[in-house]
């Protein structure tokens, strides 16, 4: 019976992972960015996703699209993860709709923008190689947009959000 459970676990991780990660792609692309820069680290993001979801370490994936010139974030997304893992066959889903709704609705980001990817532990967090301590920017200023659950497998499952200019 455990070797199933385990088994079920490991399928629900990649399932997830993959899935925040064309998540994430599908919002760097469709906001206008240039999505050349994830794929080159797609290998090292996939295995940190992989790693620390299997050990319950990821807390957060982000998104921060930032100005390069004044280093300032412009916009962040992020998507929070939920370890409510069970047995339930049958629950898996993507909700990529409402993500694109969401995306539509906060619009293009400037064409000068950069972004880059971080992934929030917990502490004691196995090390993965590729993978280093960093800042987070500031939010201050900006007001968090809730989306929803986007991802389910089994009750492992990811929550989206995005943070924009207070008006």
């Amino acid at each position: 019976m455990t070797a199933v459970a385990v088994n079920t676990y490991t399928h629900s991780v990649t399932y997830v992972a993959d899935n925040i990660l064309k998540s994430m792609k599908d919002i760097i692309r469709l906001s206008g960015l240039d999505p050349s820069h994830l794929a080159e680290c797609w290998d090292v993001t996939i295995r940190g996703l992989r790693t620390w979801l299997e050990s319950q370490h990821l807390e957060r994936v982000m998104l921060e699209v930032f100005d390069p010139r004044t280093d300032a974030l412009v916009t962040k997304w992020e998507i929070e993860i939920v370890y409510g893992w069970g047995s339930r066959e049958g629950n898996f889903w993507v909700d990529s709709d409402a993500l694109k709704y969401h995306i539509r609705k906060h619009g293009l980001a400037p064409s000068e923008a950069k972004y880059r990817l971080l992934l929030k532990t917990k502490p004691n967090a196995p090390k993965v190689d590729g993978w280093s301590d960093v800042y987070s920017r500031s939010t201050a200023g900006m007001v968090r947009q809730s989306i929803g659950t986007t991802i389910e497998h089994h009750g492992l499952g990811a929550n989206a959000a995005y943070w924009r200019k207070a008006s």
